[in-house]
Order: C-alpha cells, then structure tokens, then sequence
C-alpha cells in the first residue's frame, strides 16, 4: 500500500482546496429549504465553484457522474445524483462536495435538517457527527489506521445503529481518491498501517438508523438502505501532524461535539 505524504507546500494547497470545500456548504446552507430541488443546488454550487471560487467540481463526469455535487436524502446513503426531488418538511439531507483547486482536492460533506425533522431523524444527524469525531480523535503518529473503524464501530453500536461497510474514506491529495482506504468498521488487516505525519485522508462514516445492508439504484451511482431506513453521513479531510491531527475542512466555530 503507497500512501503519500504530502510536503509542507503540498499540505498548504490542501488546506485552501479544504476550505473552499467548506464555502461552497456554507454557501448553500440558507437555500436549503422545502420546495427546493437537488438539481437547483447543485446549480447553484457548480455556478459557485466555477465562476466565484475559480475552481473546479470533482464530480463532475467523474467515472461518469453528471452532476458537480452528490444529494443524499433520508434512505439514501450516499452518491445521490441531484434530480427533480423537491425536498419536503422533515427531510435529512447529506451535500458532499469536493472541489480542486490548484491540483490538490478538498472533500467534505454536511448533513441538512430541512424544516422540523423527527426526533429519530435528529438523533440519526447527531449519531452520525459524534461517530465522524470518534474517528477524527484516533488519528495520531504511530496510531493504527484500524483504531477509526474499530471506534466509530463500537460507538455506533452502542446506540443502536449500524456501520456501512460497502463504502469507506480515503486518501486525498493530487487525485480524488488515493490510499489508504479508511473503513469505518473494525478490520484487523487495517492495522498493519501506521499513520504518519503527512497523511492525508477522509473520515466519512455512513450510520444507518436500521441495518447495515445497502443497494445501488438503477442510475448506478445511488445507494440506499436495503430496508428503507434512514442513514447520516458526515466527512472531514483530515492530516496526520506531528502533534496529532488537523481537520482541513473544519468550518467556522466548529467543535468536537464529544466531551
């Protein structure tokens, strides 16, 4: 397994790729409303990325995706191609963007509660952000890349949710997707990587309020639960630094929600 390092002035191109990353959802966060449409956000956010940002969508005709952004809504767990769904009240939302700027990306997605959601889907949302923070916390030099999955696993579990497995974070840098693969479940063979200052990768567990088992749709790319229960999402880019971690796609204000 090559896992790159990055060099200090690579890690800086990541950390401005990161925090347009994170614009581009504070951008979009006051159009999230019932009535809108997937496709009218990601409109919106490609015509942001493009002409504001002067940088350029990932998605966009990535191994053929269509659309500059992916919209995952309730059931959905992930890679939800934008359409002609108007959003309703009660609604979770997951908006996973990725831009790149200068050749480095920057990936993260947030989940949206669209009018009043139900007091399941709310504690889904905040299930999934404390799973994402167990993760982050185990990112160290020296630590072993198995110690995410093994905590975000046990951490789910105990409040009676479950892990997708088909799915996983990973290394990022000049390309989308490099090594390591990051799985949000305990694996032993994750723990002969050591991390070491440099890294760079996504933590992006997929929490299901019902079981873990999921399918893709008839357009290929969207996948749902398999028993039509709900499922949350969240995802930083983080770097293994000398003295523990750094969150690039950390938006304003944010904090580790986990005591």
């Amino acid at each position: 397994m090559a896992v790159s390092i990055k060099t200090p002035e690579e890690i800086e191109k990541m950390r401005v790729a990161g925090r347009l990353a994170v614009d581009v959802l504070d951008m979009i966060t006051p159009y999230i409303q019932v009535g809108v449409t997937t496709f009218e956000l990601d409109r919106l956010c490609h015509d942001y990325i493009v002409n504001v940002q002067q940088a350029i969508p990932a998605p966009l005709n990535y191994k053929g995706f269509p659309k500059s952004i992916c919209t995952s809504v309730n059931h959905q767990v992930c890679h939800g191609v934008p359409g002609n769904r108007k959003l309703k009240n009660g609604d979770i939302l997951n908006i996973d963007i990725t831009v790149i700027k200068d050749g480095y990306h920057g990936d993260t997605s947030r989940m949206f509660m669209v009018g009043k959601p139900s007091i399941r889907a709310k504690r889904l949302v905040e299930i999934a952000y404390e799973c994402l923070w167990i993760g982050i916390r185990q990112v160290r030099p020296l630590a072993h890349l198995s110690d995410i999955g093994t905590a975000i696993q046990r951490y789910a579990e105990s409040k009676n949710c479950s892990v997708v497995r088909e799915y996983c974070g990973h290394g990022l840098g000049r390309k989308f997707h490099e090594e390591p693969q990051v799985l949000h479940y305990r694996n032993p063979e994750a723990k002969a990587l050591i991390l070491q200052p440099g890294m760079t990768f996504t933590i992006e567990p997929m929490i299901n309020a019902g079981k873990r088992h999921v399918k893709v749709l008839a357009d290929k790319w969207t996948v749902v639960t398999k028993d039509h229960n709900i499922s949350a999402q969240w995802e930083h880019t983080v770097l293994v630094t000398e003295q523990g971690v750094e969150v690039l796609t950390l938006r304003a204000n944010e904090l580790c929600p986990l005591p």
